[in-house]
């Protein structure tokens, strides 16, 4: 998360400024407690924060009594950061104030609310919801459950067409520590790096998902053992190799990965998941920060 406070200015000139008729805006709850949840932003001032008189209420230490102010004006929505103890984020931009445009993620304690304005909030809402169907709020990735669906899928189409197909599973060592050393918030923007350094590596074929907690998976079709071992080489080394920085301080991050392959005396996706599943955790047994293949 870069820890940067941006006062963003807007003149009539910029996009979504100028006077005209206002649109309709919300924000929905896409990670957090009560996921999916739609507040409407009716035109009023509304605040956010851990105090139960909040029109938004986050109950988490992380976030401040009033943390935050979303108010109506000609231009559009504005939020404003009251000077909270962990501050208020916009797409990974610390704030002070900001205009809210389409599609913007607002990170306020560990919760993070996407930003929905247009002329069929209603329609957009519902599109949101789908999309939380399939995608993890926190990483931006697939979820397990689109994850599960997807490979069964693919092992179906490999076993009927005889094309190889591998599955690897990872986490981050230490993550339990992290969390106590950093704070939650650092282990969530670990979590969320991570991801995201694994998924501009993957090919467009590939599903990168968050299975629970730490702990991705990643289909690969079209690839066998050695292949998928050799890519998993790699994205243990670029993650050992960057540079996580949170708040001015560097986290050591490592992750340990176990490669299976679908086999003739592999039946389910179910097995699949066990095999690679069980070979993660004998990367983790032996040493962590290493492939497991075999």
């Amino acid at each position: 998360m870069r820890d940067e406070t941006i006062v963003t200015v807007i003149n009539k000139s910029d996009e979504g400024g100028g006077k005209g008729p206002k649109k309709e805006a919300c924000l929905v709850v896409i990670y957090g407690a009560e996921l999916g949840r739609k507040y409407h932003i009716d035109g009023r001032e509304m605040t956010i924060g851990r105090g139960t008189l909040n029109d938004i209420c986050v109950s988490q230490d992380s976030v401040s009594r009033t943390h935050a102010t979303l108010r109506v004006e000609d231009h559009g929505v504005k939020l404003r950061d009251n000077e909270s103890t962990n501050g208020t984020y916009v797409n990974d931009h610390k704030i002070h104030e900001a205009w809210l445009k389409d599609g913007d993620l607002i990170k306020i304690g560990r919760a993070i609310f996407k930003f929905l304005s247009g002329d069929n909030v209603e329609s957009l809402y519902h599109e949101e919801i789908y999309r939380l169907s399939t995608v993890d709020g926190l990483t931006q990735i697939f979820n397990k459950r689109y994850f599960l669906e997807t490979l069964e899928r693919e092992l179906s189409r490999a076993r009927r067409y005889d094309r190889p197909l591998a599955l690897v599973m990872f986490d981050i060592d230490f993550f339990k520590a992290c969390n106590d050393t950093y704070g939650h918030r650092a282990g969530d923007f670990v979590l969320r790096e991570v991801a995201d350094v694994v998924r501009e590596r993957a090919r467009k074929v590939d599903v990168l998902a968050r299975y629970g907690g730490e702990e991705f998976a990643m289909i690969l079709p079209e690839i066998d053992i050695r292949g998928a071992t050799q890519f998993s080489e790699k994205i243990r080394t670029m993650i050992a190799e960057s540079k996580f920085m949170f708040e001015g301080r560097h986290i050591p991050v490592t992750i340990s990965i176990g490669v299976a392959e679908l086999t003739q005396d592999i039946a389910t996706y179910d097995d699949l998941i066990k095999k690679a599943d069980a070979r993660l955790y004998k990367a983790k047994q032996t040493g962590r920060n290493r492939v497991v293949a075999d």
